[in-house]
């Protein structure tokens, strides 16, 4: 459900998706309001499910996750049993990271995240083997120029 959003909610928003762990009082003072009135918007935008949770974010290639590849994916099978089968079985992959049903030349993209080419070999080998894939076509990452950015409130 779409939430309109003033001003207030949006400075908010924007503060949270660059350090979400500021403060209420932190908070509070960047938008310009008491404490207590930014707690109950808060609370309002965590209920309406504008804020989906809070998480950390981490610095892949200092973890060894130097490898990005988007996978582009073609399918013959349109069922909802199929479907539904096949995004059980994506999401049980840890290295996909994002996961979108696209339109255009390819039916799924995926955004997958590992160590090297001998991960990724592992990952297009979990992903193949239980699903029937008419394509697979894989794009690696040269260069990472931007990731994660906010959203654009």
């Amino acid at each position: 459900m779409y939430k309109k959003l003033d001003q207030i909610d949006q400075s908010m928003l924007r503060a949270l998706q660059t350090n979400a762990s500021l403060s209420q009082r932190e908070l509070a003072d960047r938008v310009g309001m008491s404490q207590n009135a930014c707690w109950r918007r808060l609370r309002v935008l965590h209920e309406s499910g504008v804020i989906l949770g809070t998480t950390t974010r981490l610095d892949r290639q200092k973890l060894g996750l130097d490898m990005v590849v988007f996978v582009m994916l073609r399918t013959r099978h349109h069922s909802g049993e199929w479907l539904a089968a096949f995004r059980r079985h994506v999401l049980t992959i840890p290295e996909v990271v994002d996961f979108h049903r696209i339109g255009g030349d390819y039916d799924y993209q995926l955004k997958v995240v590992t160590r090297d080419m001998a991960s990724y070999d592992q990952v297009y080998q979990r992903l193949i083997e239980k699903v029937e894939l008419d394509s697979v076509t894989s794009y690696f990452a040269m260069e990472t120029i931007a990731e994660g950015r906010p959203l654009p409130i």
